[in-house]
């Protein structure tokens, strides 16, 4: 038997492939090391399952191949195996750059990777190899983007949007719930696009029916919506399904006119406002999540003290922001220039996170003295870690408390404490 790691890098969507990927080895063939052992660990196959979206995580790829050749060299790792996102747009240039690496694999097809591992490729794989005992799993609905967003090198990497049959979701949710899972989170490049290449229709809110039918999965989180057309009727499945969390991720970008037009977004400042209020006014209660960009080119002050308004007025339970930088093979890089000097950027990321950091402490302070029902992610030195369903694991806070219990047990708890980030929770008995 070979001893087998992967390191994953990169976004939710690559820790499902490399789930997809596990599933299709035979397990008499392979020990799968987990991830948090391969560093102690001699190997006969090393796995890098590599993110190639922006600068940083460009950085940690490469810096992880090459710490990897270095243990290879002192003979700690027998095959080095590079796949994902990174490969997939840099094969060439990387094959030149760092020739120790024994091969090299995209990120749109995991079948040739199998096939080199020496199995045969399962087509349109519903197994997952677990790489966690965690209540929630992520369930990748669809792949590839069509829009073209001038910032984002998504739909050069991964290819068309390409939705999963709905019949092959359900199977795969079958299964994991077999497996324990409780919390399903659906992703894509673009939630709300799903079914439109299949079914000639947007189907999300049909899919979340056939989802919330499955036995043993009580909460279903919609991530990656994109704004522009979006579906109403996924509206009513969160207004009046219980299973779905009252919840939802809704990538903005900016509200700036100016700077959603050289963003080739699709909507205009009117247009997510309006989105916006449907989203309180139909979903009571809802928790939006969202993630913007500074210093876009076309971004000056006043574009910019626009979101910060804009913030201000919305009041986004949770948000995340990142600085714009530019990519190879995405509009911008031809055709608008970066002209917003990096320590602007800086400034301005902070300016909005200190503006966000009052918003999310307001509303975590607005739910201490109530009662939440939430799930157990794990248990660390007699402290649970826990969310409810107003918060998704590794991007929103945490709900802590004390007591004991299961990885995906769900308990009620009341809020008695609360920072910008996380609460403080005691069990009801």
């Amino acid at each position: 038997m070979k001893t087998l790691g992967v390191i994953t890098l990169g976004c939710s969507k690559n820790s499902v492939d490399t789930e997809h990927l596990l599933a299709q080895l035979p397990e008499d063939d392979f020990l799968v090391v987990e991830e948090s052992e391969i560093a102690l660990r001699e190997l006969d196959w090393l796995l890098i399952n590599t993110c190639g979206f922006i600068g940083d995580a460009k950085e940690e790829s490469v810096n992880a191949i090459l710490e990897a050749v270095e243990a290879r060299k002192a003979g700690r790792i027998g095959c080095l195996v590079v796949f994902g996102c990174l490969s997939q747009r840099y094969m060439k240039e990387l094959k030149e750059e760092i020739p120790e690496v024994d091969a090299w694999f995209g990120a749109r097809d995991l079948a040739p990777l199998v096939r080199y591992l020496g199995a045969e490729p399962v087509a349109e794989c519903t197994d997952r190899h677990r790489t966690s005992g965690k209540g929630y799993a992520y369930l990748k609905i669809s792949e590839g983007c069509d829009r073209r967003c001038s910032y984002c090198a998504i739909p050069f990497i991964r290819g068309p949007h390409r939705s999963v049959p709905v019949e092959k979701l359900v199977e795969e949710a079958a299964k994991l719930a077999s497996y324990g899972v409780k919390e399903l989170i659906l992703i894509a490049q673009d939630s709300t696009y799903y079914g439109l290449d299949l079914y000639h229709r947007r189907a999300l809110s049909e899919l979340l029916d056939r989802l919330s039918e499955v036995e043993g999965i009580e909460w279903i989180r919609v991530h990656y919506s994109y704004p522009a057309d979006f579906p109403e009727d996924v509206l009513d499945r969160m207004a009046h399904n219980p299973k779905i969390c009252k919840y939802l991720d809704i990538p903005l970008q900016h509200i700036s006119d100016n700077v959603l037009g050289t963003m080739h977004r699709g909507v205009s400042s009117q247009w997510t406002r309006e989105l916006v209020s449907r989203l309180r006014n139909e979903v009571k209660g809802v928790v939006l999540r969202t993630t913007m960009i500074v210093g876009h080119p076309g971004e000056g002050e006043k574009e910019f003290d626009e979101l910060l308004d804009f913030i201000r007025e919305a009041r986004f339970e949770r948000l995340g922001a990142f600085c714009y930088s530019e990519e190879e093979g995405t509009w911008d890089a031809g055709h608008c220039p970066d002209n917003v000097p990096q320590g602007e950027k800086t400034r301005r990321l902070d300016a909005l996170m200190s503006l966000q950091s009052g918003i999310s402490l307001e509303f975590n302070r607005s739910r201490v003295g109530t009662v939440e029902k939430v799930i157990v992610d794990e248990c660390v030195d007699g402290t649970l870690v826990c969310r409810s369903q107003y918060e998704s694991p590794e991007v929103d806070g945490e709900i802590l408390v004390k007591g004991e219990a299961e990885p995906g047990q769900f308990i009620q708890v009341r809020i008695i404490g609360a920072d910008e980030y996380d609460l403080i929770a005691e069990i009801l008995s």
